[in-house]
């Protein structure tokens, strides 16, 4: 089966366009190292970019990349016209079976829709759902990105629904839906050093790029009580963070007053490998969004037996479902929270040693691109509409 995967390189997102590798998202990154080991698969990945770059022919024996070059007038200012055009003419070069657009933040959803093949979406990120969280204006990005997401899931085969909460933001406005989690990257189950972090030092993480639905600065308020109630915890913040934006400075002055205290700090963004020995360095993570389509950093925690705090809001209790020790919240109890980690505290924070195999069985890589193909398979089966 020859399959194209629309798919943001992340050098055109991060303006990064002097790496010579392309680098994606961890869910299709994740998907396609699951790819590279099925036989009779052959998958091609389009992005678009608006700068040249240099780019290898191919990222695995069976998997070829392909740069496409769109101006910037191509993009949203053009509703993605420029994207969907040079992507259905190397489309055309390609003859796939089947196109599969990753996403609908951006212009690789729409432009499966119109991509003159037979095609499936994946939703990663609500558009929607987002758009009204922060109420969108009208001609805003978010309420464009919104509009599109509608359109392409109303002509596209049908929907990826990585969660039974994206399914039922997205079942009224797609033809189709089927569930299928994201996959974890391969390392995430390479198996974990011997834990030997003291109990003196007790690192709870929270993982995640600083934005609001992600509950940052709630969290580091939360963590002030704890710790003047006498909780002894350092809490680590992972992820991209801003301080030119009114979050941004809030979580900044809550920081320094952690920092000075002692009892949170910010560490940066971490490479796969780092991240990992952090996750196997620490004792537990706590995520506690008020939106959120799945929850990857959830199911990469539990594949490495963190303890695991989390609200109970989109796709967090997908994941956590029939999970040793997690614990779920609604996203604004705070003092549940607390008291949680306070018990876990009390008992000698004990980690779970059962999530890693529930991850795996679930989530691995090469589980998820099955069940892509026999979804593939049942599209081709179908017979076009007219």
């Amino acid at each position: 089966m020859k399959i194209a995967l629309l798919t943001t390189d992340d050098r055109h997102a991060f303006r990064q366009y002097d790496k010579p590798e392309p680098f994606f998202g961890t869910a299709p990154e994740a998907l396609l190292q699951g790819f590279a080991a099925l036989p009779g698969v052959e998958v091609h990945v389009v992005s678009c970019t608006r700068q040249p770059v240099r780019s290898p022919t191919k990222k695995a024996d069976n998997i070829w990349f392909h740069s496409v070059l769109v101006p910037k007038f191509g993009w949203m200012s053009s509703l993605y016209q420029g994207c969907i055009r040079a992507v259905r003419k190397k489309l055309r070069e390609i003859r796939p079976n089947i196109v599969h657009g990753q996403g609908t933040e951006l212009d690789c959803g729409i432009s499966a829709a119109f991509s003159g093949f037979p095609n499936v979406i994946t939703i990663h990120g609500n558009m929607r759902a987002i758009a009204e969280i922060y109420g969108a204006r009208v001609g805003s990005f978010h309420w464009l990105a919104a509009q599109l997401e509608t359109l392409a899931l109303r002509r596209t085969a049908g929907v990826f629904c990585n969660s039974a909460y994206t399914e039922t933001l997205v079942g009224p406005r797609s033809r189709k839906t089927w569930r299928v989690a994201n996959a974890l990257r391969l390392p995430f189950f390479a198996p974990s050093a011997a834990f030997t972090s003291g109990p003196d030092r007790l690192v709870i993480l929270h993982i995640g790029v600083l934005e609001p639905r992600k509950q940052q600065v709630e969290l580091l308020q939360a963590a002030r009580h704890w710790h003047e109630r006498g909780l002894k915890f350092e809490l680590q913040f992972i992820g991209r963070r801003s301080t030119d934006t009114d979050y941004g400075r809030r979580f900044a002055r809550e920081l320094a007053i952690a920092e000075a205290t002692g009892y949170a700090r910010h560490i940066g963004t971490l490479p796969t490998g780092p991240l990992i020995a952090t996750l196997d360095a620490a004792h537990a993570l706590i995520h506690f969004p008020t939106e959120e389509a799945f929850g990857l950093v959830v199911a990469e925690a539990l594949a490495r037996n963190l303890k695991f705090f989390g609200s109970n809001v989109g796709g967090v209790p997908d994941i956590a479902q029939d999970v040793e020790s997690a614990e779920l919240f609604a996203p604004d109890d705070w003092v549940g929270l607390g008291n949680a980690i306070n018990r876990w505290i009390m008992a000698d924070c004990p980690r779970p040693s059962t999530a890693a195999a529930t991850m795996r069985e679930r989530y691995h890589p090469l589980v998820i691109a099955r069940r892509h193909l026999e979804i593939y398979q049942e599209v081709l089966s179908l017979k076009p509409e007219h």
